[in-house]
């Protein structure tokens, strides 16, 4: 069974990796940590589960509606919540992250209700492989291919085109890529849709392999893709992707192994003993002050 828990654990992680990937960014140019982002992943499966059963669209339009709806939903909540708080505190901007992320799960409960709601059968008959022992879902294998595509589609936005140099520019030095001519706040607003993006295919992705879209999805993977972040590295884009993959694997394998009851403490406990050992995490690396 250890290909089948594999695969299990992949599939998992990838979506882990998706939100932790905007987690990451946000932080490595601008330092902060924007504890709204598990509600735009939440929002985003609304979006899609939208799309699928009152639109009809195929389940690759809604998620690209998706994508499309929380990209401006982004910009929008870096605009209004904080954008003005850009030179405060930093637990301004804390306070102000946890108060967007109250009033998204809020309102979402207000429109659809506390209870969970599923796609519709049809938005992706899923069928089984057989692999030697293993039976492997080909929704698995859509969520492990959808999030690889994803992944390398930033890596190379951020490494090969003119707004990635601008991000790593940002990301180094924010004042002094201003003084260079970088818009930064155009730079910023990209950040915070490109990760807003990455976590609305993430939820339409979880909604599809749990079959379940409820207002507080995104407390928990939320804060275990923060983890994942930190685990790999914050600030760093393979780290969260490696975290991601090693949480996801880490707490199906847990769960395989009898320890179900604990799914949810397994991916903070592997936190803790990677920063015990690595503070900075997996990839992370030390940051110099000049004194």
């Amino acid at each position: 069974m250890f290909l089948q828990q594999l695969i299990n654990g992949i599939a998992l992680g990838s979506t882990y990796a998706l939100i932790a990937l905007g987690y990451t960014m946000v932080y490595g140019i601008i330092t902060l940590i924007n504890f709204a982002h598990g509600e735009i992943f939440m929002v985003g499966a609304f979006v899609g589960l939208l799309l699928v059963s009152v639109l009809k669209l195929n389940i690759f339009l809604a998620m690209a509606g998706s994508m499309a709806f929380c990209m401006i939903m982004g910009v929008v909540i870096e605009f209004i919540a904080y954008r003005p708080l850009r030179k405060s505190s930093r637990l301004s901007a804390l306070i102000s992250a946890i108060g967007v992320s109250i009033f998204l799960s809020s309102l979402a409960m207000m429109v659809f209700g506390a209870n969970a709601k599923g796609f519709p059968s049809e938005a992706f008959p899923a069928r089984q492989l057989h692999i030697g022992n293993a039976d492997i879902s080909t929704l698995q294998l859509l969520i492990i291919g959808v999030s690889a595509l994803l992944m390398l589609a930033l890596e190379f936005i951020v490494q090969k085109t003119k707004i990635g140099k601008a991000m790593r520019a940002t990301s180094e030095d924010y004042n002094t890529a201003a003084l260079m001519g970088i818009n930064v706040n155009f730079v910023i607003s990209f950040t915070f849709a490109l990760g807003s993006a990455l976590a609305a295919a993430g939820g339409v992705l979880v909604g599809l392999l749990f079959n379940s879209v409820s207002f507080n999805m995104g407390l928990m993977a939320g804060l275990k893709a923060f983890a994942a972040a930190v685990l790999g590295g914050i600030g760093s884009i393979p780290g969260a992707m490696l975290g991601g993959l090693l949480l996801g694997v880490a707490e199906v394998f847990g769960v395989a192994i009898g320890y179900s009851s604990y799914r949810d403490a397994i991916a903070f406990a592997i936190l803790v003993l990677v920063l015990l050992v690595r503070p900075t995490g997996l990839l992370g690396r030390k940051i110099l002050k000049k004194v």
